[in-house]
This record gives structure tokens, C-alpha cells and sequence, in this order.
């Protein structure tokens, strides 16, 4: 038998916000050209963070793919119009791009992927964004990355 108290305790815990792994995040991305947030936090306590990009559309990769791409925020449209030629074989990515700190390869519809990147690449001075570089998306797939205490 479940003592009053104890079930009282019970139901306070379940009304606490869910605490997230401040070293890991979920993007999810639609087919609606969307990215489910526009702000990441990154602890500087992390050595290194991994980001889980989720594609919960229906379209295929060739008609509507997406990926997760961090570079710093003066570099981000440089590196999305290169990317664009860089073709779909390469996931619209130049190889080698060293304005690129980490990206996840192009996914489609119903399909997930990820990528884990050493937090010390970023640094705390600097502004940093997020971006798709599927051809024409990252003119609305974008957002900001941050380095919090």
C-alpha cells in the first residue's frame, strides 16, 4: 500500500520540468522547411556536445533533404552558398571547408543522423549559427548557437 505522503512526493516529481543533457540536443526538422528551434545552449562544461538532427517529414532526401550545419555567424551565408554547389553526392558541403565546425549529413523524411564535435572548437567570444545548406533553405533553417556557463 502506497502511503499518502509517499504517493504526494511521487506526483511532485513528475510535475518538475524535464532536465535535457546540457552535452547533447534533438533538432528535429519537417517538410515544411523547419528546424523545431532557433537557439541551442552549449555548456562550456561539456568536452564534447553531440547534436541529434531528427527529420520527422515525409519527402525524400532529394526533394526535401536536411542537415545540421555549425560554422561561426560571420562565416554562415559564405559557407551556404558555397555549399550549394558542392552538390548532392558531397550532402551539399564542400569537403574540406574550414569555416565548417561540424555538420550531419543530409537526411529525408522519417530518417535520423548525428554528429559529436569537441565544445574547445568554439569559442566564447565568438557568435556562432546553425543553418541547412540544402539549396535554398538556410534562408530560413537557421539559428544561433551559444556557450553558457
Amino acid at each position: 500500500m502506497i502511503r499518502p505522503m509517499v504517493a504526494a512526493a511521487f506526483l511532485g516529481l513528475l510535475s518538475l520540468p524535464a532536465m535535457a543533457d546540457e552535452c547533447s540536443a534533438v533538432v528535429e526538422s519537417n517538410d515544411q522547411m523547419q528546424f523545431d528551434t532557433d537557439s541551442i545552449e552549449i555548456s562550456q562544461s561539456c568536452d564534447t556536445f553531440t547534436l541529434e538532427l531528427e527529420h520527422v517529414g515525409s519527402m525524400g532526401v532529394e526533394t526535401m533533404g536536411h542537415n545540421w550545419v555549425l560554422t561561426r555567424e560571420a562565416d554562415m551565408a559564405d559557407v551556404a552558398e558555397a555549399s550549394m554547389a558542392a552538390g548532392p553526392e558531397n550532402d551539399y558541403i564542400v569537403p574540406d571547408d574550414e569555416r565548417i565546425i561540424a555538420y550531419t549529413e543530409m537526411i529525408g523524411g522519417g530518417e535520423s543522423t548525428s554528429v559529436t564535435f569537441d565544445v574547445d572548437a568554439l569559442d566564447g567570444d565568438d557568435s556562432y549559427a546553425f543553418f541547412c545548406s540544402f539549396p535554398g533553405h538556410s534562408g530560413i533553417m537557421h539559428g544561433s548557437v551559444t556557450l553558457v556557463d
